[in-house]
């Protein structure tokens, strides 16, 4: 009997001991990351507080085990992780997730559904000076509503245009003495004009008095009929490149964040459709006059006494030469890695 009171006062006081320490808190346990995955320490304290110890144990193994699983191991089912989704919104349901966008102006009010009596199905983008304003006004104006107007001002002046009714629809981008390739690689990447067909990315020195934007559009295959001869198989500048929304997402990854220029992107573009004699090819039915207007050579910086183009025309040759290093460096590094030889190689 005096057994069993004994027992019982220990059983007491060891519950009173218990009570008073206050609650082990998982997430502030330094744990070795060599020996246990990364997990949220905090909800697995939340889910398993009511368990047993060997319950808290049990749970941890299951965890070790999944530590090499292709999916993320989610505890709750109520959470989600969805791998398919775009990197880093793997916890939303995919019903909600926007991946692409566009440069449709949208109101202030109503609803979103009122908001566009019309969807432009292409885009076309000028890099523009003030001083070339009848320019791209006349050129505007050879664009349907069927076109999104994007104007990337490497000037600062973009209030000026307002004198324009178009310009008040369209888009403005204002960051002072850069190219049109600077503007297209931060400002069109192929998520943000996945709406448009086809994206006209022009200078702003063109007369396009015998140009149709519409026609434009249409392909017509067949018109090559040698394909190594011009038009086919010729260079050609690339002062009113036109790009379908396909060809754009390789051609967009190609270009160089540093190098703005696009000296020898021309002579590349050929990568980024199959087979290129028929995907690339020149509009000589409608032809553009290219006037030749030095206004962006001129935001050049003059230095030892020449003038600020010669500075400008010297780093576009310089990039060139950059573009055709890096271009030959990583063909020639993809195809070591792939124990395979080149293209046209001579070797054995």
């Amino acid at each position: 009997m005096k057994f069993v009171a004994m027992a019982l006062v220990s059983i007491v006081f060891g519950f009173f001991i218990g009570v008073s320490f206050p609650t082990i808190s998982l997430t502030k346990m330094n744990l070795p990351s060599s020996l246990f995955p990364s997990i949220d320490l905090s909800y697995i304290e939340e889910k398993y507080s009511g368990f047993s110890t060997q319950a808290l144990v049990d749970a941890w193994s299951s965890l070790k085990e999944n530590r090499h699983a292709s999916v993320k191991y989610i505890p709750n089912d109520a959470k989600i992780w969805v791998p398919t989704n775009p990197p880093g919104a793997e916890r939303l349901p995919p019903g909600i997730v926007e991946s692409e966008s566009d440069f449709y102006l949208r109101l202030l009010w109503g609803l979103p559904s009122e908001d566009l009596t019309i969807k432009p199905k292409y885009l076309v983008t000028f890099t523009v000076g003030y001083a070339q304003k009848k320019n791209i006004n006349a050129a505007v104006k050879k664009f349907s509503e069927n076109f999104t107007i994007v104007l990337f001002h490497y000037d600062g002046r973009t209030s000026e245009w307002d004198e324009f009714e178009w310009s008040k629809r369209a888009i403005h981008v204002s960051i002072q003495k850069q190219t049109k390739w600077w503007y297209a690689k931060r400002f069109l990447h192929p998520d943000i004009v996945a709406s448009y067909e086809y994206i006209f990315i022009w200078d702003e020195d063109l007369g396009v008095e015998h140009f149709n934007a519409e026609e434009q559009t249409e392909e017509k295959p067949g018109w090559c009929n040698d394909p190594h001869l011009p038009p086919c198989a010729a260079f050609v500048e690339i002062m009113a490149p036109v790009f379908s929304r396909d060809a754009w997402r390789c051609v967009w990854h190609m270009i160089q964040n540093d190098l703005v220029h696009g000296w020898g992107l021309d002579f590349e573009l050929r990568r980024c459709v199959e087979p290129a004699h028929e995907k690339i090819g020149v509009v000589d039915a409608q032809w553009i006059v290219h006037q030749s207007v030095p206004s962006l050579g001129n935001q050049g910086q003059a230095e030892s006494g020449r003038a600020p183009w010669e500075g400008v025309r010297e780093r576009c040759r310089r990039e060139w030469t950059m573009f055709q290093a890096r271009m030959a460096g990583a063909e020639k590094a993809y195809f070591e890695e792939m124990g395979i030889d080149p293209p046209n190689s001579t070797a054995r």
